[in-house]
């Protein structure tokens, strides 16, 4: 027999998904202690156990992985090669469903003007406060992606619109927004993508100095301060129209003490999902709930039943948002559980992340 924490090992199904499926009826352990409720499973399960993991990565339903396993081990596999068939029939019409609207989709692209142009010919010198823009650059850096096949996402948009700049990053899953008062800088809007290596120099120069200045000029993007500089080139892509992504529906505030509230994430239990990391690996999710009292919580393994009013997160999102905030009381605000969860300062609207919500695997 094996125990469940040795079948999650072996198989490559989490503790959580292990399970969930137990639940469904579909993967039932061979024994369950009836004093402990702890599961076991018999050697024979394990081969089964594999074959749930490659069907659910192929995105085959649960009905069918049912009747998938039901007729796995016995003589007569038809069933289980037409249910395979008619698996990737589906995916098949799918890509081509899916090749035809992008072709559609690029098409308007190529004959539609593009009005983000403008934004890139003005050139600006704003003064900011040194001590503000890193607080601004601590807090979006770690939202900004590492994803090579996605470089317009590859660093920190500078925003500079009259007497504001806002940096922005986002890495699809995530996205961090700080905003910094300037001097001097009014005018017409001007934007760039200021590449992560550089934003990294900009933030080590950084320091007690009362104000730095910037130059926007073109594709040509420095920074100036205590008598040193360091300059380099804006990423030759457009930013995604951030200011519609952070449009979210009301959601219920709920301040929270930031160092207790990272301990019980950190230590609390965690839930598979259906997001993989590069290399097929599941990540760990949060699942958070507005308790009766107004406090946010870290569901139980027990919570299952009612995850309609459940939001699950990336955990190591969720302690990266919460570091970066650099603060011991955040507002965290949560809405529906398809709808990204905020993370905000108490002294700005101004300043603020989001996490993108992981579907569970129930």
């Amino acid at each position: 027999m094996r125990s469940i924490g040795e079948m999650a090992r072996d198989s490559g199904l989490g503790v959580s998904a292990l399970r969930f499926y137990d639940r469904a009826g579909v993967l039932v352990p061979a024994w369950v202690d009836p004093v402990s409720g702890y599961r076991w499973y018999g050697t024979e399960q394990l081969e089964e156990a594999r074959l749930l993991t490659r069907l659910r990565r192929a995105g085959m339903p649960l009905a069918d992985i049912r009747l998938v396993l039901a007729g796995w081990s016995g003589a007569d596999t038809d069933l289980v090669l037409k249910l395979l068939e008619a698996h990737l029939r589906r995916l098949e019409l799918g890509l081509s469903d899916a090749r035809t609207e992008f072709s559609t989709i690029r098409a308007l692209l190529e004959h539609r003007e593009n009005p983000m142009t403008s934004l890139r010919a003005t050139t600006v010198r704003p003064s900011v406060p040194a001590a503000e823009l890193a607080a601004a650059l601590d807090a979006v850096r770690f939202a900004a992606s590492a994803d090579p096949e996605l470089p317009m996402l590859g660093g920190v948009l500078f925003d500079i619109e009259g007497d504001a700049l806002r940096v922005v990053a986002t890495d699809r899953y995530r996205m961090a927004v700080a905003h910094v008062g300037t001097t001097g800088g009014a005018g017409p809007r001007v934007q760039a993508i200021v590449p992560s290596p550089l934003v990294d120099a900009m933030r080590a120069l950084l320091g007690d100095d009362a104000s730095v200045e910037l130059t926007l000029d073109g594709d040509r993007v420095a920074m100036e301060t205590g008598g040193r500089q360091v300059a380099g080139r804006s990423l030759g892509h457009e930013f995604p129209d951030y200011r519609r992504l952070v449009r979210l529906p009301a959601g219920r505030r709920v301040l929270v003490d930031v160092p207790g509230f990272r301990e019980a994430v950190e230590t609390g239990p965690v839930r598979a999902g259906e997001v993989r990391e590069p290399g097929g690996v599941a990540c760990d999710l949060t699942v958070l709930k507005v308790t009766a009292d107004g406090a946010v919580a870290v569901c139980e393994d027990g919570d299952e039943d009612q995850d309609q009013d459940r939001v699950a997160v990336n955990r190591e999102f969720l302690l990266h948002a919460l570091a970066a905030s650099g603060r011991d009381e955040l507002v965290l605000e949560l809405g529906a559980p398809t709808a990204p969860v905020a993370i905000r300062r108490t002294d700005t609207e101004e300043t603020f992340s989001l996490l993108m919500p992981v579907r569970l695997e129930s």
